[in-house]
């Protein structure tokens, strides 16, 4: 996207910062910043008296109360001492594995009902779906899974989140995440021969009102194949029936739907990290520079599409430490952000993180990067300003290995960085 310039100027003038923001995702990339903007599709939908879409108003009011109501809470909004002489890119490697993702957010605002998404798998396998009712009607978002196997076939649910449904489209992402890093489960779904059941019971008892979000991540294990089919339907119809009689509703101008093989990404230090003479580092996530978006195949119509912002995919990320104690930090460069993170020691005990803890959500207050700046930081190394936004992500003391679980999250802004400083 070539009008970085104008985006940002506006977002520091406060004139698109209280919608963009908060707009279920479209991701325009600009450089290595992924920026979240006003869908073209609302705008052709003006209101016939004031010229603005309902939805935008909807979204002001959402910040503007947010900002009130938060407005005496605490952040860590100025860069640490530590990083005054800037930071040094900490070189990572990269390796995608794990079963198949499929990913669900086109069209993102659902005017009828439909098919927004279905493929088969068989194995490991993570859903997320990321929609939200933009026709006057209440509606259910359900997912189905059909039997493609002619005996008996077993689906585990093995861990999964999602967000109670709200015109808060951060608070749904956030409480998500959180809900999906704080554990996992066990849930059996037994199918006979080509029979269908929902992926969670509670799809059925889960009601979107016209302007609200759903998003939701549920990692599973098929013994055998099965047809996913992500549904929008009316508030009181039954979707395992409805299904067989939906439409596939077409593709909106983002795309951002499809199949991605390998849906986690492991990331590892090049060395060892020795905070005394390594001093403060970096490294970005989810920026398609460092870290490259996926590629993968829309099995609605074959075509090859691309995941804007890496959503659904699930990074584990290995920080080793020579010695010395390490302060890890996270910090949004694109713009609001709210989700979580977990870490892992030595145990297979772990510690969430939400992103950020004081506030609901952080990064509106980071100013936007220059473009000098942001060469420095593709080229390694980066100049924090003053305030610039970090959350807390823990500490680790002495010799060891630091290891994060973290995804992007749901209407937030990408890209982040992930920073290393030596404990004061």
């Amino acid at each position: 996207m070539k009008g970085k310039k104008k985006i940002f100027a506006l977002l520091a003038a406060g004139l698109v910062c209280l919608s963009a923001p908060a707009q279920a995702r479209h991701a325009a990339v600009s450089g290595a910043v992924t920026i979240v903007h006003p869908d073209r599709e609302l705008q052709k939908q003006q209101v016939k008296e004031g010229g603005e879409t309902k939805l935008l108003d909807r979204i002001k009011n959402i910040l503007q109360n947010e900002k009130k109501q938060q407005s005496s809470a605490t952040a860590k909004v100025e860069a640490p001492e530590q990083t005054k002489n800037g930071l040094a890119r900490w070189d990572m490697v990269s390796r995608d594995e794990g079963g198949t993702l499929l990913f669900s957010d086109s069209p993102e605002y659902v005017e009828q009902n439909g098919i927004l998404y279905q493929d088969s798998v068989q194995g490991d396998a993570r859903v997320l779906f990321y929609h939200l009712n933009n026709s006057s009607e209440p509606k259910k978002l359900a997912v189905v899974l059909k039997n493609e196997y002619n005996g008996r076939n077993e689906v585990l649910v093995t861990r999964g989140g999602s967000g109670r449904p709200s015109s808060d489209y951060l608070k749904v992402g956030k409480a998500t995440q959180l809900e999906y890093f704080s554990g996992e489960k066990n849930q059996k779904i037994n199918l006979s021969a080509g029979m269908s059941k929902l992926l969670q019971e509670n799809m059925n008892m889960t009601i979107l009102q016209p302007g609200e979000l759903t998003y939701g991540v549920f990692d599973f294990h098929a013994e055998h194949s099965v047809l996913v089919s992500v549904i929008m339907l009316d508030a009181y119809g039954d979707p395992v029936t409805a299904v067989e009689n939906l439409p596939v509703l077409p593709k909106d101008e983002m795309r951002l739907r499809g199949t991605f093989k390998g849906m986690n990404r492991v990331l590892s230090a090049k060395k060892v990290y020795n905070p005394g003479e390594d001093g403060g580092v970096y490294f970005m996530l989810a920026d398609d520079k460092s870290d490259k978006y996926r590629t993968g195949v829309d099995a609605t119509d074959g075509s090859a599409v691309i995941n804007y912002g890496n959503y659904g995919i699930n990074y584990r990320i290995e920080l080793p430490v020579q010695t010395g104690k390490v302060d890890y930090y996270l910090s949004p460069l694109g713009g609001t952000y709210a989700g979580a993170m977990r870490s892992f020691k030595a145990t297979k005990s772990y510690t969430l993180f939400p992103t950020p803890g004081e506030r609901a959500y952080f990064g509106d207050r980071t100013a936007p990067e220059s473009d000098t700046v942001q060469a420095k930081r593709e080229a390694g190394t980066w100049q924090l300003a003053q305030n610039t936004e970090l959350a807390p992500l823990g500490e680790s003391v002495g010799r060891s290995e630091t290891v994060f679980e973290f995804s992007p999250p749901g209407a937030s802004n990408l890209p982040v960085a992930v920073v290393m400083l030596p404990k004061k």
